[in-house]
């Protein structure tokens, strides 16, 4: 299998900040920049994805857009940073014996890598009479994770040297599910178009309460999902045409639902839900309660699947270079050395990563407000946390200007994180850069390198937030 073009695109995209398991936030620059915490703080159109309720408080801006609002965010709790950033910067350059050694130890973890990097080209929210507040917008979202067992990180990377190929060259070869139990590898590419909506239903003196609900029609443009525990292997992939991918005598298996074209070329399709409720208590306290992505996806074109065999030797000698992505796919994928058998397949139905969202805010005044979030996963898919989330956020404003986020959060697979966001706010335009952990950026250990951005959002007829 030729991956080399995968490996060019995920190099954009994640490139995307400084040029362009997973959180909806990061192409949310000030959600970002609370770690993202946003339940109860997101307005306008930032509320799709998180709660579309927040889409029915009154008093928001009347109209607000943006273009072209980015992030991206990788992890590891068990390399170095020095050895993250390398497989970021330094994809051309070979592994020496005593770094895939070292490597080979490293990957030895159930997070070894976290990465995802959110796109939105275009966003628009408006605040109707009656109706309440509607918003659109289109968003990429690419997320991945890497969890190897020993086996399997000693043969990602020490290839037919892996000492489990000494230790069974006698016979009484496991099988995969045996050999590699405990590794999950996922990556997916998305590209959504949102519609969502929230109301005003309570309207009370101190009470108010917003009910609303969002739908997405996703398009898949590649997804790799590989989970082994012991006795049950699950691997499947479809990836699109913009991938490059290689399938050699594939093609002409009449059961292969050959996928051509160019551009980002869909092999899937789906619908998300999204719905959510959202308080405000008094002049200060607000709550959010939101159940997201809700749905399923269908992959039909270049899907391939695999099922359980005696673990095979790899002819090469593993991953011998920086560039991860392509090297490891053509070791998990279908690749001429794969560790896998894979099938043809007409269609595979899959459920979106879906996510419970709880909050809850403290509006001191315009200048101060703080927030409590909590993500659940509600299954384990490609593309969901690989965890819970939990995390505390704030904003403040030191001049009417300038607005700093901050916070502490934990959990999602990306360890204990401070968060750091500057936003220029004036009564109708925002800019802004943030991180989700400004220590992640320089420790050498659990490093997470992470940026988000936007630097066109337009907000009209309301209050400066």
């Amino acid at each position: 299998m030729n991956f080399s073009r995968l490996a060019s695109v995920l190099g954009l995209v994640l490139a995307l900040p400084t040029a362009l398991h997973a959180q909806n936030e990061l192409s949310n620059f000030t959600a970002t920049g609370r770690g993202g915490v946003a339940t109860t703080f997101a307005t306008d159109y930032q509320s799709i994805g998180i709660n579309p309720a927040n889409l029915g408080r009154v008093g928001t801006a009347r109209v607000a857009f943006t273009i072209g609002e980015v992030g991206a965010g990788v992890s590891s709790q068990s390399l170095t940073r020095q050895q993250l950033r390398r497989f970021i910067y330094d994809t051309n350059q070979n592994l020496t014996l005593a770094e895939k050694q070292a490597l080979a130890t490293a990957f030895n973890s159930d997070n070894a890598a976290n990465f995802n990097a959110d796109a939105t080209t275009f966003a628009l929210a408006v605040q109707l009479p009656v109706v309440g507040g509607i918003a659109v917008s289109n968003r990429v979202r690419t997320a991945g994770h890497v969890g190897l067992n020993k086996n399997a990180a000693d043969i990602l990377f020490l290839g037919r040297d892996a000492p489990i190929y000494t230790s069974t060259a006698a016979g009484n070869v496991p099988l995969v599910s045996e050999a590699l139990a405990g590794t999950d590898m996922q990556f997916a590419v998305m590209n959504e178009f949102n519609l969502a909506w929230g109301t005003q239903i309570v309207d009370l003196p101190l009470f108010q309460l917003s009910a609303g609900a969002g739908y997405r029609y996703i398009q898949g443009i590649g997804i790799v999902d590989i989970k082994v525990q012991p006795g049950n292997l699950q691997a499947y992939s479809s990836m699109s045409p913009v991938f490059n991918v290689d399938y050699g005598d594939l093609v002409n298996n009449p059961s292969f639902n050959l996928k051509t074209g160019s551009g980002l070329s869909p092999v899937g399709k789906g619908h998300g839900f999204d719905v959510g409720l959202a308080a405000e208590v008094g002049k200060a306290v607000r709550l959010g309660l939101a159940v997201t992505d809700i749905g399923r996806m269908t992959w039909e074109g270049n899907l391939l699947t695999a099922n359980d065999q005696k673990l095979k030797r790899l002819k090469s000698e593993g991953v011998g270079s920086y560039n991860f992505i392509k090297e490891a796919a053509e070791i998990f994928a279908s690749g001429s050395d794969s560790l896998f058998q894979y099938q043809t397949g007409q269609e595979r139905r899959a459920d979106l990563p879906t996510k419970l969202r709880a909050g809850a805010g403290l509006r001191i005044s315009e200048y101060f407000e703080a927030g409590l979030d909590v993500t659940l996963p509600l299954n384990s898919v490609a593309g969901n946390l690989p965890s819970p989330f939990i995390g505390a956020g704030l904003d403040y404003k030191p001049v009417k200007w300038l607005r700093l986020s901050s916070g502490l959060t934990g959990g999602a697979g990306y360890g204990v994180s401070v968060p750091l966001g500057f936003t220029l706010v004036t009564s109708i335009y925002e800019a802004g850069l943030s991180t989700r952990d400004v220590a992640g950026l320089l420790t050498s250990e659990n490093p997470y390198l992470s940026v988000a951005g936007g630097f066109l959002r337009f907000k009209l007829g309301g209050k400066t937030q």
